[in-house]
């Protein structure tokens, strides 16, 4: 969302906070990012986990991740490479709710399924054999994976993953050309976000290299919840042995 990590603790500090009309939100006020983003992350537990135990990652993508993480030990804290136990119940419950939920749109198939994008056709296709009671199960199961995540998280001060499994493709594909093909699940490529949108834990994409088609590659940092700073702290730190705000693509 931004091009450097103060400026993305800037953009925080105004968007933080409690509001009204948001249910969602918190009493308390935000931290003050931009002022402490810079303290450095000295001493703290860093697990690294280059698949969470179970997802496919390009080649390029893992080795520039893992240069990447090999620098937090440069910035002071103790590195440990993980497993992190909740990871492998992850991708049954990502594809059983992002069907579920996009179900609600089949009551415009009738009239619009040739509009349709087909995937997502696909993906509500799909979802029209589950149950109430598969759903109910589902977020039990769904609940006590958050609740593992937290519970993990207790022995960690920040996680460091490959913020997504490939490098950028064409925008009109569903999966990277070289990866098995299906009719709806892009999740294939994106299992290190949605536990952490599960969770509601902070995550932030650093830039952390390019592949060797000059396209770039993210390292992700997650930390515990409610610990936004700590989070901006790691990533400004990292920024600041491994800058990338200066490169900028070529304009034809």
């Amino acid at each position: 969302m931004t091009r450097t990590v103060l400026d993305a603790a800037m953009m925080l500090k105004v968007m933080a906070g409690p509001h009204s009309w948001d249910y969602t939100s918190l009493e308390a006020e935000p931290a003050d990012y931009p002022a402490l983003c810079a303290d450095g992350i000295a001493g703290l537990n860093v697990a690294y986990s280059p698949d969470l135990g179970h997802a496919r990652v390009d080649p390029e993508v893992a080795e520039l991740v893992a240069d990447a993480v090999a620098a937090f030990e440069e910035l002071g804290a103790t590195v440990e490479e993980v497993t992190p136990p909740f990871g492998p119940e992850g991708p049954e419950l990502i594809r059983f709710f992002w069907a579920a939920h996009v179900l609600r749109y089949a009551q415009f198939l009738p009239e619009w399924e040739d509009k349709m994008d087909p995937g997502l056709v696909a993906c509500m296709r799909d979802a029209e054999r589950y149950t109430a009671e598969d759903y109910m199960n589902m977020r039990q199961r769904k609940l006590d994976y958050v609740h593992s995540l937290f519970r993990w998280f207790d022995d960690w001060d920040l996680l460091l993953t490959p913020a997504v499994s490939v490098a950028a493709f064409p925008a009109d594909q569903l999966l990277p050309s070289h990866w098995p093909q299906h009719d709806w699940d892009w999740t294939v490529w994106a299992e290190f976000s949605y536990p952490f949108n599960f969770s509601g834990s902070p995550a932030a994409s650093v830039p952390c290299g390019f592949t060797e088609a000059g396209l770039p590659v993210g390292l992700q940092v997650v930390g515990r919840r409610f610990d936004d700073l700590t989070v901006l702290q790691a990533s400004a730190a990292f920024e600041a042995i491994r800058p990338w705000a200066d490169e900028r693509p070529p304009i034809a």
